[in-house]
């Protein structure tokens, strides 16, 4: 008799918890739905914030050039110290983002040997590369480099992290002969 009196209790207690357990989700996605998505609409956003690579070159300014991607979880995480670079040097420095799946900038991703992403090149204000990093970066490391864009003749500098995205075939914009229906 006393098991069948602990089933409906079970059940409402489980019931209970379940609710319990989905209203804490929904209320930390909601209170922290900016942490979660603020990345990812950055990244969005990077492509719309760029300055033309043919301007940034010739208007005799530091150039900050980013590949990235939206689907890279690497670039996703610095996306929010990319866009403070941004907000702070905007005025002195050219930043041109590049998503490596635009096919409109494979010229530029052959032309700076680009194979892992996140990388960010640093031109001088005379287009001379100065420094290249590839993977997550530390924002000391990355800042300091911004900084010596004003030195003179400073030698070329590679940085590569073990954390990167290898970068995906686009595989979108193929033609073959029996994709024109």
């Amino acid at each position: 008799m006393q098991s069948e009196s602990r089933e409906p209790n079970l059940k409402t207690s489980f019931k209970t918890i379940l609710i319990a357990i989905i209203s804490i989700v929904i209320i930390s996605l909601l209170l922290f739905r900016n942490n979660f998505f603020k990345s990812t609409y950055l990244l969005k956003s990077f492509g719309e914030l760029s300055v033309d690579p043919e301007i940034a070159f010739t208007n005799n300014k530091p150039t900050f050039l980013e590949f990235y991607a939206e689907w890279c979880e690497v670039c996703k995480e610095m996306a929010p110290q990319i866009s403070a670079f941004k907000d702070e040097y905007e005025k002195d420095i050219n930043f041109v983002f590049l998503n490596v799946d635009n096919q409109k900038w494979g010229n530029y991703i052959q032309k700076f040997a680009v194979n892992g992403i996140p990388q960010v090149n640093l031109f001088d204000k005379k287009g001379i590369l100065i420094s290249t990093f590839i993977g997550k970066q530390d924002e000391i490391k990355i800042r300091e480099s911004i900084k010596n864009l004003e030195i003179e003749d400073k030698p070329y500098e590679e940085i590569i992290n073990a954390e990167f995205s290898t970068i995906q075939d686009n595989k979108n914009n193929e033609i073959s002969p029996r994709s024109h229906g």
